[in-house]
């Protein structure tokens, strides 16, 4: 269908006529102009990484008497918080908890597919981000019934309330058995407690179904903020909600730029004051670290607060040191949250969100990720909880005003830490200055000693072929453990999601193309501590690995995937690992392959993706599948 300025394609504006409106199609047609200056600045970062790879040059801080590449703030004035920002509406003051997951299943219908979000709102949560990202599945339509679901949800539809009374009986069943009591007094009620907010994908993504009218893959960052302000915005006002987004990936200010043009855009364009919408930022890039309060003033009355994501940044800086030889991460679970650059990532993000603006606004801290689930043996969730609860103490004393979890059945386990205390948020708490040293650049960037073994590239592999696996079968968060702990229950699935599965797969990139040294002895596959991380035993480890996925039983791996998306995950994992040119996104490999079940078909679009990484410097981000009705 061409529609103005966009061309959706099949028939989806018919089937999904409920989420493609037409108030929605003209803005999006208004907004296409927005794609043009998105591949821009993706081109920039893309040159930006390049160029830093091959002069072996580190990130580092914006000159601070230069401007903000795209506006008209100086640097310095940034940092000094003179800029005008705004106050934290009244429904984002306590977010203790935030609960996240996607608000549609793949391959279900609606009232399947719409459990998702009752879960969320019955779940006792002060916030839930509605995902369009990374926890996201987007084979097929997913990303349009998630639209669906979150409008039918919000709009408090006949269908939604029907599955909801349905799923809160549940809830407190299992809340009854686990906790000794009911979480749930009156679902009805119950719905209204929990912000609604919502996650873009990046500005690095395309989406699948729109193209603009050259014919260019539009911004998904486009398309997802749209749709769901378009369609909600109404409703959540007269609820008495705020408009929340959370924005991912974003590396600069000068992108955080971009966000905020597009969005002031948007709110002007439905006849919304500028500013009406608010949005987190996860702080997900070590660029990013580098530009705090820069990201803050770019996106001005818009900002609200930061998150401190463990995995996604993980990999950052995975990347953008890939060309230094002696940084080399150790095993994934020693990367906690206190390990060298993280202690030091956390301690920026809390300084940034503490240094007021010229009205005296600050800003919220939500702490990272809890992945962990109650479901296990006895021990094994007695021993994953205590860490859970452990983890949150840390980030409410270290002054994070919230944290997230994974799972609905996390909330009422860890907000209790923030109950005890009993204050809204930490708004405005004091620590040191920000300041923009070379130590701080150091600092960012800290290995430090832990162990680099066998056991964890085991752990690395089979966790992320499994994801790819699961990527490819409409999962995007998906609970997964290694497959030597199948079948122990004292080990318990984590949830997992797109960063987690390239985290992985950068760590191993690491430790094959620098040489990483291990620390253990490992007699089953003739290791010993001193020895070098080799392609031969990346080789034999992935077979190994890749063998007992194929004898798990359909509970761990779907038997049908077998023959399918995980042959795909494999080829990925080890085109991936193996090539001298590190993928800047493992994400790519995975979306150029979705709907798709043929390895031969995989194995020519993964080339293509890698030849035209080395020879032009450029991504495939398009659905290579996009055909207009």
């Amino acid at each position: 269908m061409l529609t103005h300025l966009i061309s959706i394609r099949d028939n989806l504006n018919e089937t999904y006529s409920d989420v493609y409106t037409h108030e929605a199609i003209d803005a999006l047609s208004a907004l296409a102009p927005f794609n043009k200056r998105i591949k821009e600045v993706m081109d920039a970062r893309m040159k930006r990484r390049a160029a830093r790879q091959a002069s072996k040059t580190r990130i580092s801080f914006l000159d601070p008497e230069s401007l903000i590449p795209g506006t008209s703030i100086k640097v310095q004035d940034a940092r000094d918080g003179k800029f005008e920002g705004a106050p934290v509406p009244s429904d984002l003051q306590r977010q203790w908890i935030q609960g996240t997951g996607p608000a549609a299943k793949p391959n279900a219908p609606v009232e399947s597919s719409i459990r998702n979000v009752a879960y969320a709102l019955l779940s006792g949560a002060d916030g839930w981000m509605f995902d369009g990202e990374d926890a996201l599945g987007q084979i097929t339509t997913m990303s349009l019934d998630n639209q669906r679901n979150l409008k039918l949800a919000i709009h408090k539809d006949p269908i939604f309330l029907k599955v909801a009374e349905q799923v809160a009986a549940e809830m407190n069943k299992w809340a009854e058995s686990f906790l000794g009591r009911k979480t749930i007094d009156n679902w009805e009620e119950q719905l209204n407690f929990t912000t609604k907010i919502f996650r873009a994908r990046g500005l690095h993504l395309d989406d699948r179904h729109i193209r603009d009218g050259d014919g260019v893959a539009m911004a998904a960052s486009i398309v997802d903020a749209t749709l769901y302000v378009v369609n909600n915005y109404q409703a959540l006002q007269q609820a008495g909600s705020s408009i929340v987004m959370y924005l991912p990936k974003i590396q600069t200010a000068e992108e955080a730029g971009v966000w905020n043009e597009l969005l002031s855009a948007l709110e002007i364009h439905i006849g919304l004051p500028v500013g009406t919408i608010r949005v987190y930022v996860l702080v997900e890039q070590l660029e990013a670290t580098h530009q705090l309060m820069e990201i803050r003033a770019a996106l001005g009355k818009h900002f609200v607060g930061f998150n401190t994501g463990r995995w996604d940044y993980i990999n950052s800086v995975s990347d953008a040191m890939a060309w230094d030889k002696s940084f080399v991460n150790p095993n994934i679970e020693a990367i906690t949250m206190t390990y060298g650059y993280m202690r030091n990532y956390e301690d920026r993000v809390r300084r940034a969100v503490n240094t007021p603006d010229s009205n005296g606004n600050f800003a919220l801290w939500q702490g990272g990720m809890e992945p962990n689930i109650p479901v296990g043996s006895e021990a094994g969730v007695s021993a994953s909880m205590a860490k859970a609860v452990a983890g949150a103490e840390r980030e409410q004393r270290e002054g994070a005003s919230g944290k997230w979890v994974a799972h609905w059945k996390m909330v009422h386990i860890v907000r209790p830490v923030w109950e005890k205390v009993g204050e809204a948020n930490q708004l405005g708490r004091s620590f040191p200055p920000l300041t923009y040293t070379q130590a701080d650049a150091d600092g960012l960037i800290l290995i430090e000693p832990a162990p680099r073994d066998i056991r964890g590239a085991r752990n690395l592999l089979s966790v992320a072929l499994q994801y790819g696996n699961a990527f490819g079968q409409g999962m995007q968060a998906a609970a997964l453990k290694a497959a030597d702990f199948f079948g122990n229950d004292d080990i318990l699935y984590l949830m997992e999601d797109m960063a987690t599965g390239e985290i992985r797969l950068s760590i191993l990139w690491e430790w094959l193309h620098k040489g990483a040294v291990l620390t253990e002895d490992d007699p089953d596959i003739g290791v010993k501590a001193g020895d070098t991380f080799s392609e031969s035993l990346f080789n034999t480890l992935l077979e190994q690995e890749y063998d007992k996925l194929l004898e798990a039983s359909n509970k761990d791996v779907f038997d049908a995937s077998k023959t399918t998306t995980l042959p795909i995950a494999k080829e990925i994992a080890t085109v991936y690992v193996l090539s001298p040119e590190k993928a800047p996104w493992f994400i790519d490999l995975l979306n150029i392959n979705l709907n798709n079940m043929d390895l031969a078909e995989a194995q020519d679009r993964i080339r293509l993706y890698m030849d035209t990484l080395a020879s032009e410097g450029k991504r495939i981000t398009e659905n290579l599948d996009f055909a207009v009705s």
